[in-house]
C-alpha cells in the first residue's frame, strides 16, 4: 500500500465522463455503515451521521445477499479506496464500494450507494450489495 496515497485529500468533483475515487469527506460514514453491517444491523438503527434510513427492503436485500455469499462480511480496510468508485449523475454521485470478507479479504461484493448534495454537506442512500 502506497503511504502517500493514503494521506492525499480526495475531493467530490462533479464529472460525467469518468470514475473518480471516493471523496475523503464520505469514507468515515462508508466504513461506519459497513461496521453496522458486521454487526448485523442492517437498518442502521446507531444511526450513521450523513446516511439515511435505509428501507426495510433493502435491509432484507443486503442480509439475504450478505447471508447466501457465503463469507463474513468485515471491516473496510484502507485498500478500499483504491478501487472503490463514484462518477456524478448530473444530480447526484452513483458509489461502488468494495467490500472485504474475512474468508477473501477483497471480495466480489459491492455495497452501492447515492451520495446528494445538501445544504449541510453530503447525504448517503444505502441501495443494495451484490456481485456484479
Amino acid at each position: 500500500m502506497n503511504e502517500n496515497k493514503l494521506n492525499v485529500e480526495v475531493a467530490a468533483i462533479k464529472n460525467e465522463t469518468s470514475e473518480r475515487p471516493i471523496p475523503t469527506v464520505w469514507r468515515l460514514a462508508f466504513c461506519q455503515i459497513v461496521d453496522a453491517f458486521v454487526r448485523g444491523d442492517y437498518l442502521l438503527h446507531g444511526g450513521v451521521a450523513g446516511v439515511d434510513t435505509v428501507s426495510e427492503e433493502a435491509a432484507s436485500q443486503i442480509q439475504s445477499y450478505l447471508s447466501d455469499y457465503g463469507a463474513t462480511l468485515k471491516s473496510l480496510p484502507d485498500e478500499t479506496w483504491n478501487s472503490s468508485v463514484c462518477i456524478w449523475t448530473g444530480n447526484h454521485w452513483d458509489v461502488l464500494v468494495d467490500l472485504y470478507t474475512n474468508e477473501e479479504g477483497s471480495s466480489d461484493l459491492l455495497l452501492s450507494a447515492r451520495v446528494n448534495e445538501t445544504s449541510h454537506g453530503f447525504k448517503i442512500e444505502i441501495h443494495m450489495v451484490y456481485v456484479p
